[in-house]
């Protein structure tokens, strides 16, 4: 399966200069970022959550998370959630499950951009497969999706040393416990 037919027609629309690139079947952003020889800043993550308003696109770099509180807070959603396999499904049915394109516009799903993706010149993002990308400008990506931008990531190595801070808590508080 090459480039999704709905990005392709759309980029195409526009008339946006765009690389599609194929690579090895692989399932995690930081994966597509090694096999595309991409930073994880410039690789651009998908997430679909789902929130009492609807469902949203959460775009990222690859080397960030979604803190979920941050992202609910900034949508104002009482409630927020990842979406499930099913739900991706649904609400993207012409792609691969997780390699869903950062247009949410394209599926009537609102985009909102963590704001560190947003100083990349170039983003690489998945295509609609396990093993196709689309390198474009960020600014011709920010044209056409029109996402809200804001702060809700987490760098993967802040929220490493979160977990290793939070164990040495737990570690203190057991023993102190045992005393």
């Amino acid at each position: 399966m090459a480039i999704s037919s709905t990005l392709k027609a759309f980029l195409t629309k526009h008339k946006i200069k765009y690389k599609s690139q194929s690579h090895p079947a692989v399932y995690t952003a930081q994966e597509i970022a090694a096999a595309q020889h991409v930073p994880g800043k410039q690789l651009a993550k998908c997430v679909l959550v789902k929130t009492d308003k609807g469902f949203y696109l959460a775009v990222l770099p690859a080397i960030y998370l979604v803190d979920l509180a941050k992202l609910k807070k900034l949508l104002k959603a009482k409630r927020l959630s990842l979406a499930s396999e099913s739900d991706i499904k649904q609400v993207f049915p012409d792609v691969d499950v997780g390699a869903m394109p950062p247009f949410g516009n394209l599926y009537n799903v609102p985009t909102i951009v963590e704001k560190t993706l947003a100083e990349s010149d170039e983003i690489v993002c998945n295509a609609g497969t396990h093993t196709e990308t689309t390198k474009l400008r960020y600014q011709d990506f920010a044209k056409l999706a029109k996402p809200k931008v804001g702060s809700f990531g987490l760098h993967v190595a802040t929220a490493r040393t979160r977990r290793k801070a939070s164990a040495r808590r737990r570690r203190k508080t057991i023993k102190r416990a045992r005393r």
